[in-house]
């Protein structure tokens, strides 16, 4: 990670936040950066030292907001579920009432990829290390977690009850297969690879192709 890029996070954390305490702001500042840690490194990679230095801080400094290296990483990875969960909600508050279900998983796929690839690493960071993370350290992330789950169990179901889905599919088989696949983009995407763009319409067209009874009549709605 460069100067450069650290001065530009670090920045940008700040400016998340301009009427926090300055308490507030540095916390901010310690996850955004331990998320960047988190989602490069791993959990067994990451070092105090390191999000320290992401941070433009002193490592002893971060016992003043976090008690240890686990509290600091399981913040991050709740904040991350929590972050992703509200970015796919949004996106989907936001299409026009009547939308199909079928429609709006578009916009949810689109919404989680987007969420996954963003530069902030919060939900990159939760997908490569939930599975690492010690049980006692996984009851509050699993919370959130949980709760952006029955965001996509949800969908599904009116799926399935608007008579759009495909027979023979079971909602919630589907609902996991695509999520998983979704999700595995994190550790082969760049834009080497394509844009990100190209990859969220192959995602939505192959998952469409896959569950849904008819035709995509056309692509989704433009992303903001």
């Amino acid at each position: 990670m460069t100067r450069s890029t650290a001065r530009k996070r670090r920045a940008d954390s700040e400016r998340t936040d301009t009427r926090g305490t300055k308490a507030e702001r540095t916390r901010e500042r310690l996850i955004t950066a331990a998320a960047a840690v988190l989602s490069t490194k791993g959990y067994a990679g990451t070092r105090l030292s390191d999000i320290a230095a992401e941070a433009q801080m002193q490592a002893p400094a971060i016992y003043y907001h976090f008690a240890s290296r686990e509290d600091l990483i399981q913040e991050v990875l709740v904040e991350g579920t929590i972050r992703l969960r509200d970015h796919v909600e949004q996106r989907l508050a936001a299409c026009p009432e009547g939308t199909p279900a079928i429609d709006r998983i578009d916009v949810a796929i689109e919404a989680h990829l987007t969420g996954l690839m963003s530069g902030s690493g919060f939900a990159h960071s939760v997908i490569r290390n939930q599975s690492q993370l010690p049980s006692e350290m996984r009851s509050r992330q699993l919370v959130e977690e949980r709760k952006y789950a029955a965001t996509w169990r949800n969908l599904f179901e009116q799926a399935h009850a608007e008579g759009s889905l495909r027979d023979g599919i079971d909602p919630q088989l589907a609902r996991l297969l695509i999520i998983g696949a979704l999700n595995w983009a994190t550790e082969w995407w760049s834009p080497k690879r394509g844009s990100l763009d190209s990859v969220i319409e192959t995602a939505q067209a192959m998952a469409h192709s896959g569950i849904a009874r008819t035709r995509r009549r056309s692509k989704p709605a433009a992303r903001r």
